[in-house]
């Protein structure tokens, strides 16, 4: 007896990642799976139907096709409405569901009695660390938004000295110090710009100083206790944000790139830099807002758009920076999922142990969820 695994196409507008690759899908042959693909999957990834196929999956024509008998369906994305219709009882969704905003979708996997794990939920503990599928995505996204800041600033990032004259350095200010704002401040360094950072978790400051950028907080007892158990960032009282909000004031005035990567899980994204602070920045200053899917922590930001101010400043909102970097996100995820599934087939069977600490924390629908 095998598990049956599928993957289908992303269908999601923007969405270019695929949930596995040629050599994941390796990984899950060897685990004692099949693995059945939909024709297409891997396009926006360069990853060609023929790669699958070498790598020992079947590539099938249509949704229906690869569904049919399916025990696992692998997803970057929530499932459509088709893809579940399609799915059997009992069949097992494994991908980034975001089930506190895709509450009709967990519903219809739950009417369909599909069991569902939501990637997002997997625990930061050190068993769980290759399937951290939030981390892999957000160091991508930290990179890519610099990527994007040094595309639609009119000016260089690095000081260059020439016989004409010196060219100063960009002034880079990253807001929100997790994974994607570590990486952000490692690439605006490697391109030479001078960076400042703030974070309200103190456990941040020297990360920010250990990759030679300044640290910018308000340094009180809120600050110094503004952390979760599980390395969150806590919502600070309105007290705390006036203090650092009128910092942060004085210190937008002086910059040329703002990226601002603040989310609070389950929660809308904390407002960090207001219009009226936007509205002090120089012309043809930069702001890229990662949070935007989420509320934005910019205010002005559009998902997906670029926005340019009455001062001459352009706040570009993205909502899915690591499907502009598809290839290498896919790969990255890819080892994420096939890390998870290993939790999931024991003996060439279909037999995930709900009892144990990622997949209960990971459960969405089925035995034992909501």
């Amino acid at each position: 007896m095998t598990v049956a695994v599928a993957v289908t196409r992303e269908r999601r507008e923007g969405e270019a990642r695929a949930a596995l690759t040629p050599d994941t899908v390796k990984t899950l042959i060897a685990s004692g799976a099949t693995v059945t693909v939909e024709a297409g999957t891997g396009q926006g990834s360069s990853i060609p139907d023929s790669a699958y196929v070498e790598a020992g999956a079947a590539v099938a024509p249509d949704l229906q096709t690869v569904l049919a008998g399916a025990d696992i369906l692998l997803k970057v994305r929530c499932p459509t409405a088709q893809e579940i219709s399609a799915l059997k009882p009992g069949a097992v969704v494994v991908g980034m569901l975001d089930p506190t905003r895709e509450t009709a979708t967990i519903e219809a996997l739950t009417a369909a009695r599909v069991t569902a794990f939501a990637m997002e939920r997997v625990p930061r503990i050190s068993r769980a660390q290759v399937m951290d599928a939030l981390s892999s995505q957000a160091n991508l996204a930290g990179y890519r938004a610099v990527i994007e800041a040094a595309s639609a600033f009119g000016r260089g990032f690095p000081m260059m000295m020439t016989a004409a004259g010196t060219v100063a350095p960009a002034k880079v200010f990253i807001m929100g110090v997790g994974v994607a704002g570590l990486q952000a401040i490692a690439t605006a360094r490697r391109l030479g710009a001078v960076v400042t950072a703030t974070d309200v978790r103190p456990a941040t400051k020297e990360q920010v100083e250990s990759l030679g950028a300044k640290f910018l907080a308000v340094d009180d007892e809120e600050f110094r206790n503004a952390q979760t158990a599980g390395g969150y960032a806590k919502e600070m009282s309105a007290e705390y944000q006036a203090k650092q909000a009128a910092l942060v004031g004085e210190h937008l005035k002086k910059q040329d790139i703002v990226i601002t990567t603040a989310l609070i899980p389950g929660r809308p994204a904390p407002r960090l830099v207001t219009a009226d602070q936007v509205a002090t920045m120089k012309p043809g200053s930069v702001l890229i807002d990662l949070a935007v899917e989420t509320g934005g922590n910019v205010e002005g930001a559009q998902a997906d758009q670029a926005v340019t101010t009455a001062n001459g400043a352009t706040i570009l909102g993205f909502s899915n920076l690591p499907a502009r970097i598809a290839a290498d996100a896919t790969a990255l995820y890819a080892r994420n999922l096939a890390a998870f599934v290993g939790l999931l087939i024991k003996d060439g069977a279909l037999a995930p142990d709900l009892e144990d600490e990622i997949l209960k924390a990971a459960l969405v629908t089925g035995e034992g969820s909501a």
